[in-house]
């Protein structure tokens, strides 16, 4: 029997886990990539498992099953795979690389030059500009306060541009 095809589902803002468990309980076949993200909240630390790619889970589903997906209210689009075969393999090898336990995270978009949003934290809500860019992750950010500059570093997940 060939294996279904690959489908992407876009999903509503912060649906992902919802739809896995929506699709689970349908008997339909999901793959969420998830990454480990470690916070720490009055010196504990807490671990929370997070979407590698915020927005979509990958399916893979008879042409019939759509219909199902869509019913979930989790969806905002189903997007076909041009290429299952490259689809797949590119998959396979994230996946190995999670399990695998190395670090992979998505590449932010974020870099000198451009203004950003805080969207979390103590600092949410303030703009400023991006200065530096140290490695996946941490973000040297001006923040212009009364015509007086300072910079603080945060976390490009942390950040969303303006």
């Amino acid at each position: 029997m060939p294996e279904l095809p690959w489908y992407v589902a876009h999903t509503r803002p912060r649906c992902e886990k919802k739809l896995v468990e929506y699709c689970r309980r349908e008997g339909l076949d999901t793959t969420l990539p998830l990454y480990r993200s470690v916070k720490k909240y009055r010196g504990k630390q807490v671990v929370f498992l997070k979407p590698l790619f915020p927005g979509y889970v990958f399916l893979r589903l008879e042409r019939f099953q759509r219909q199902k997906v869509y019913q979930s209210d989790y969806v905002a689009n189903l997007l076909d795979v041009p290429d299952q075969e490259e689809f797949d393999r590119q998959l396979q090898d994230i996946l190995f690389a999670l399990e695998q336990e190395v670090e992979v995270r998505l590449a932010p978009t974020i870099g000198p030059g451009m203004r950003v949003r805080i969207k979390s934290g103590p600092l949410q809500g303030l703009e400023g500009w991006v200065e530096d860019r140290k490695g996946m992750t941490e973000v040297l950010l001006r923040l212009d306060f009364i015509g007086q500059a300072a910079a603080v570093r945060i976390d490009a997940t942390d950040l969303e541009p303006v």
